[in-house]
């Protein structure tokens, strides 16, 4: 009968693997082309795997917790329509020939230790595989290289996952027992620095060392709780960017009455015409992408040493979602869009990263970020940036206010609508004169926005 294997998809240049976090279908069941098959999880985002073809899942060939490699095959798919007769173990069959004898079977289909320095990883000396050749995943690496834990250390962790590997709990549970035991913690730490070999500057680490917190103590009624995956990724991404970017933030404050009053005019008509709500980020992107034209050395990166100056104009927007987490999809070359087109993917791409539906490639790549912090009432603040890039603006909540209006007949008071940018940039390559004209920019794009602008 014909059959499809399920490949875990390519998720970006720098996702080599994920976990797979929950199958959404059994075993001999059946399945359309595109529903979705399998959650995973990636350091980036959560995600679904669709379904190539229609047809019987009759294959699982990863459990929940599994961590696969990028291009592996996941699952077996019968595309004939004819039931669910289970297909060979392609596991078992890659590993050993069929007269092979059980034990050897189940020995090669441990994962084998993979040739990778220690120090490869950029936040410290953990590898993906240790000595023991227990693997290890990104997620218990990450916690690993934040704790200060050496490989040493993370090898006499017991694993309770599956093949003896270390899950998230595993390696919290052994941290109040390390604190505990510090001092031979540290003094095994001393002397793994000591015997270990020298890299050269280029190749050490930038990452900070971790900085041992306060033990939190709750006392009555008080409720401690762990922080989710998400939220502990956006933990290390913010202390990574404070760290890597000395941030420097400039503030405007815009005339945006045009902007209101053009919006107010064309909401309603745009929201029958088009079927979606006519916000006020598409105009701020657009604004926004206007100035990177002018000043295309605000959308760049740098290694330190190098400045990269992007082609493309990928604009990233922020989104709170239902959780209480963000997330930063990124609409893609989106100066070839025009108003339209903005509202609509803008629209898009919240929709479904506040329903967890975010494709992997639509939240990489993003050259430059906004965040209306104004949506919860805010009038400014310094926003992080969105690191590998160099610059984020943060658009505050729109308010009227008495302001002074310049006319030839001479200067009067009338009440318009203001609104605060807040523009923070990595002063290793932008400086306060590039950084401060580009959102004096960005604002007198929008003071200039026409009124009578058609739609």
């Amino acid at each position: 009968m014909p059959q499809t294997e399920v490949l875990l998809p390519k998720m970006g240049e720098s996702v080599a693997e994920a976990t797979i976090t929950k199958w959404v279908i059994n075993e001999g069941d059946t399945i359309e082309a595109d529903d979705p098959l399998v959650e995973i999880a990636t350091d980036k985002v959560d995600s679904e795997v669709p379904a190539p073809e229609d047809g019987v899942l009759i294959k699982r060939l990863c459990e929940e917790g599994d961590v696969v490699e990028v291009g592996k095959p996941i699952a077996i798919i019968d595309t004939g329509g004819e039931g669910s007769s289970p297909a060979p173990d392609s596991t078992d069959e890659a590993a050993a020939p069929s007269e092979a004898p059980a034990a050897a079977k189940t020995e090669a289909a441990k994962p084998a230790p993979q040739p990778q320095p220690a120090a490869a990883e950029a936040g410290g000396p953990i590898a993906r595989t240790g000595e023991s050749g227990r693997f290890y995943s990104p997620l218990v690496r990450n916690i690993a290289r934040e704790e200060g834990i050496t490989m040493a250390e993370l090898e006499r962790i017991e694993g309770s996952g599956k093949e003896g590997r270390v899950t998230k709990k595993d390696i919290l549970d052994y941290l109040p027992e390390r604190e505990t035991n510090g001092a031979a913690v540290q003094k095994e730490s001393e002397q793994a620095q000591k015997t270990a070999p020298k890299q050269p500057a280029s190749a050490q680490s930038t990452a900070p060392a971790k900085k041992p917190s306060a033990p939190l103590i709750a006392g009555p009624g008080d409720e401690l709780m762990e922080m989710d995956r998400m939220r502990r990724m956006i933990s290390d991404h913010m202390v990574h960017s404070k760290y890597t970017s000395p941030h420097v933030t400039s503030y405007v404050e815009a005339d945006l009455t045009n902007v209101v009053t053009w919006r107010n005019k064309w909401k309603k008509k745009f929201e029958e015409r088009e079927g979606e709500k006519l916000t006020f980020t598409p105009i701020f992107i657009e604004a926004i992408v206007k100035a990177i034209k002018e000043l295309p050395m605000v959308n760049v990166s740098t290694d330190g040493e190098r400045i990269l100056k992007k082609k493309n104009i990928n604009i990233g927007m922020a989104t709170a979602l239902p959780s209480g987490n963000l997330i930063v999809p990124v609409i893609h070359n989106a100066d070839t869009l025009n108003l339209v087109g903005l509202a609509k993917r803008v629209n898009e791409l919240a929709g479904r990263a506040r329903e967890n539906k975010l494709k992997p490639e639509e939240i990489q790549g993003g050259t430059y970020t906004v965040t209306n912090v104004g949506t919860f009432g805010n009038v400014m603040g310094p926003p992080i940036i969105n690191q590998p890039q160099t610059a984020v603006m943060a658009v505050g909540a729109i308010r009227k206010k008495p302001a002074v209006i310049e006319t030839p007949e001479g200067d009067f008071i009338g009440i318009r609508q203001l609104m605060f940018l807040s523009h923070s940039y990595d002063h290793r390559v932008i400086d306060g004169a590039l950084g401060g004209k580009f959102v004096r920019l960005v604002a007198d794009f929008l003071e200039q926005f026409d009124v009578n602008r058609e739609i």
